[in-house]
């Protein structure tokens, strides 16, 4: 593990892993809903296995999100999943052609990729406030603090799949009226690097952590490690990944 890794999974507020670690000397159960065999989560009936919804943390977030998978995007090899499991309520996995109902006369809303004309975090305000009056969400900050926060979007749209694969949903008609972001560049911490990609490019769950954390300390306040939980699986994986290369001397 490099040090950047290291550095960029260190310091995270994050649930015990020890439910996890007992999952994984429980080894491999089946699914309940499909009965394949799996390792804490079924990645295809988006449920868990061999934990129970006390074992893992749950994430409020400030807005919702839509994740739009590729149909040839293997499952297993997904961290969407995660996303819906540790933020039920504010997560929903559309696989292309399905995506979902974009009215964007009611919400603010954007789709995170990068690209020529694509906004930067810090631009979303004046995007959705030429006129000094934005459609904004009001956000209580804690009863301590009773302020509210303004969010200048709504709903945010994810695609998953690899880069290699995008165009097809990046084209599709019904995205072209929403405004794209581009995300700080950051280098991925994920195991399965895509062959021919530089390692900025990110797992979805990484992109949507780095994203609500970038939101959060333009407009709401200091982060303090709310969204941190979204990488509660993702963090337990790659260390443990990382142990078992360095048994083999792979690292």
């Amino acid at each position: 593990m490099s040090d950047q890794e290291s550095s960029a999974l260190s310091g995270l507020l994050i649930a015990s892993h020890a439910p996890l670690d007992d999952a994984q000397r429980a080894g491999r159960m089946k699914c309940s809903r499909c009965g394949a065999s799996r390792m804490f989560y079924c990645y295809s009936c988006c449920a868990l296995v061999g934990l129970e919804p006390r074992d893992v943390p749950s994430v409020k977030l400030p807005l919702k999100i839509d994740i739009i998978k590729h149909p040839n995007e293997t499952d297993g090899k997904s961290t969407a999943v995660q996303a819906k499991l540790l933020a039920p309520g504010d997560v929903t996995i559309y696989t292309y052609p399905c995506i979902p109902e974009l009215d964007q006369s009611a919400e603010n809303i954007v789709l995170v990729f990068p690209g020529p004309d694509a906004l930067t975090v810090e631009e979303l305000w004046e995007h959705f406030s030429p006129d000094g009056k934005p459609k904004v969400k009001r956000l209580k900050a804690t009863d301590a603090e009773p302020e509210s926060h303004s969010c200048p979007i709504q709903r945010v749209v994810f695609i998953d799949s690899t880069w290699n694969q995008t165009t097809r949903i990046i084209t599709d008609e019904r995205l072209q009226a929403l405004p794209n972001v581009e995300l700080k560049s950051r280098r991925t911490c994920f195991w399965r690097h895509q062959k021919g990609c530089p390692d900025t490019y990110l797992a979805t769950i990484e992109a949507i952590y780095y994203f609500l954390k970038d939101l959060h300390c333009h407009y709401f306040s200091e982060y303090t490690g709310e969204y941190d939980n979204l990488l509660f699986f993702f963090s337990f994986l790659h260390k443990l990944i990382n142990k078992a290369k360095q048994a083999a001397g792979k690292l």
